[in-house]
């Protein structure tokens, strides 16, 4: 894939059954509020531990919030599987296969104007090492149980991501299928 086709200021613009409807400036679709494609990554190591990380504080939205291992969206020519794996390696410094769990839609508004509308594919994988954080995305991570999580997240809800208090309760419904 060529660099033009790879940059990681567009989305691809989605109808409710994922059917591409062209290309925006990632900006102007967040903005606007256009439903698009995006992906979440979420990474278990063998004791069924989640890998999460803190979003860099420097984020133009939800700076220093926990959340699911990696999300982004994918680019042009790429599959879900594909932007998931290249993520991690951009974002935590290691590869892992990925595969599809399920998708959902969901629209949230942010404090500073941007609305999330997404078509959002969910992504699960294995591995067992510490990563290799690029500061400019992520500031911190930690392994946690997911009983333990759930807690934390209901007592101390504004410490998560709001995508991320959307997705992993349907996570939870369907890890079943994965375990």
């Amino acid at each position: 894939m060529t660099a033009a086709l790879r940059t990681n200021d567009h989305v691809i613009l989605v109808d409710e059954k994922d059917n591409e409807l062209g290309i925006l400036p990632k900006m102007e679709a967040h903005e606007k509020g256009l439903l698009h494609r995006a992906f979440s990554v979420f990474i278990l190591n063998d004791k069924n531990e989640l890998l999460l990380q803190k979003r860099a504080s420097h984020k133009y939205h939800s700076p220093g919030l926990w959340s699911n291992t990696c999300c982004s969206h994918p680019q042009k020519g790429e599959s879900n599987t594909e932007a998931g794996e290249r993520r991690l390696e951009e974002e935590l410094g290691f590869s892992t296969s990925l595969q599809s769990l399920f998708s959902f839609i969901y629209k949230s508004e942010f404090d500073n104007g941007l609305t999330e509308h997404e078509l959002d594919h969910v992504l699960i994988g294995k591995y067992n090492n510490a990563p290799e954080l690029n500061p400019e995305e992520v500031e911190d991570w930690k392994w946690i149980n997911l009983q333990e999580l759930q807690l934390d997240m209901s007592l101390h809800p504004e410490n998560y991501t709001i995508w991320f208090k959307i997705v992993f309760p349907k996570y939870m419904e369907h890890i079943q299928k994965y375990a």
